[in-house]
């Protein structure tokens, strides 16, 4: 995060409307740019499939694929992401900036095989559909699996309007391949989205090798238990795991799901409007990044150069209570931008749904999820401060509740029936974030103690 920090600090340093601007841009374009252009280009492919009278049991087919892909490549692919960012953080402090390539490179193969692995387990799965198509399935699932593990390193470039490009042609020519291709049916479409996001995966590769020098070809320290915290890699599993498990649960019910392709079902009645709220999160996001880095971390920085180069206790006492100002001021303007950003979104729900080909009658989950939403961002925001503070325990035991707390409030909402859908993934963000924010002020209150006393 060091690099997005400095840009930052530089862009609200120029004291200026611009400035600003361009600091929430660059903010925005960094924490949520990758997913929400994956939702968009995605909706984009089946809508404009639709236009050019694409038989809509493939186009459903595909989006209904690269959903699947996603979800899997994000929990099952993405489980080095947190760890190889922990990792290169502590490369950058030791300043061995010339082993970050090497264990990229590193962390690119294991992340190939292991989610090589998870395809091979599902492959007997989808013996009835064609060979093409299974093997499409997964190159894409092994392709975005390193696709995330890139966007991590990309955040941390200064370079904000390579990085958008890259993500820009990427899309872009995932939607023009998939449609040039589409005439070969989903098999094309596949095809066709494999060779745009391959082509985007190349060029992030090409930003971050540009910018690092490297002391060798390959390594895999980032394994090494010595160095390494495999704690991230669970956190990182389980949280991803509580995103989606709703989805999953409404996806595997015949209640309320249908069969779509082999052992792939979809939600018609849950999946829309879910998805659809996740564009909401840009502000949200924007401020959480801009706040965090560029406010909190000062402050943090400040706090712990005290305890290291022995400052008064009055000194480290004041330097706590601005930190802990910094946080609070952090989390409500967080609250305030995502709070006016769900209402607005709530009032225009009917023109929102219309023109994404959505029926009206979702605007109750619609709202919902929109809600429920801005609440993961605050949640995001609890779990940045306990990971500045190394708790990560904290953090793995919020993700678990999470985890659970989703599964079974959602499958008691389906249980009420469809005027409680979306409930359970709201109240699970809601008080899973409430238990955040009564832990974290107990571990503030204590931080001095813990500081000094716990130490191992």
């Amino acid at each position: 995060m060091a690099g997005i920090g400095f840009e930052l600090r530089k862009l609200l340093n120029k004291n200026s409307l611009f400035g600003l601007l361009q600091a929430y841009g660059y903010a925005g374009i960094i924490s949520s740019g990758p997913w929400v252009l994956s939702i968009l280009g995605i909706m984009a492919v089946g809508i404009l499939s639709v236009h050019l009278k694409t038989q809509s049991d493939i186009v459903l087919s595909f989006l209904i694929s690269i959903t699947y892909l996603m979800a899997f490549s994000i929990i099952f692919g993405g489980w080095v992401q947190l760890m190889l960012t922990r990792f290169i953080s502590d490369l950058f402090y030791a300043k061995k900036q010339n082993e970050i390539i090497p264990n990229l490179l590193g962390a690119l193969i294991v992340t190939t095989f292991s989610s090589l692995a998870v395809a091979l387990l599902c492959w007997s799965l989808f013996l009835d559909q064609s060979l093409y198509y299974r093997l499409l399935m997964l190159s894409n699932l092994v392709l975005l699996s390193n696709i995330w593990i890139l966007v991590v390193m990309l955040s941390g470039l200064r370079a904000y309007k390579k990085v958008l490009g890259a993500f820009v042609i990427g899309y872009g020519l995932t939607i023009g391949f998939s449609l040039l291709f589409r005439r070969y049916g989903l098999e094309g479409l596949l095809g066709g989205f494999l060779l745009g996001q391959s082509i985007m995966m190349y060029l992030m590769l090409g930003l971050i090798v540009h910018e690092y020098s490297a002391s060798s070809l390959v390594r895999f320290d980032f394994l090494d238990r010595s160095k390494v915290f495999y704690s991230l890699a669970a956190i990182s599993i389980i949280y991803n795991l509580g995103v989606w498990v709703d989805k999953f649960v409404f996806w595997f019910n015949p209640v309320t799901s249908e069969s779509i392709l082999g052992p792939l079902r979809s939600s018609i009645i849950y999946d829309p409007p879910i998805f659809l709220s996740y564009l909401s999160i840009i502000p949200g996001m924007a401020v959480f990044l801009l706040r965090m880095e560029a406010d909190f971390v000062d402050k943090y920085e400040e706090f712990y150069h005290a305890i290291r180069n022995g400052g008064s206790l009055s000194t480290i006492r004041r330097l706590k209570k601005l930190m802990i100002d910094t946080i609070r001021s952090s989390f409500f303007e967080i609250f305030k931008v995502q709070a006016l950003t769900v209402t607005i979104l709530i009032f225009a729900a009917d023109d929102i749904l219309r023109l994404f080909s959505i029926s009206t009658n979702y605007r109750m989950l619609f709202a919902i999820d929109v809600a429920a939403v801005g609440v993961q961002v605050v949640l995001l925001g609890v779990f940045n401060v306990f990971f500045y503070l190394d708790k990560r325990l904290i953090i793995l035991n919020l993700t678990i509740f999470f985890l659970l707390s989703n599964f079974t409030l959602t499958i008691i909402s389906q249980r009420l029936g469809p005027i409680f859908y979306g409930y359970g993934f709201a109240l699970s963000i809601l008080i899973t974030t409430i238990l955040g924010f009564i832990i974290l002020n107990q571990k503030l209150a204590r931080l001095e103690f813990e500081t000094f006393m716990l130490q191992r």
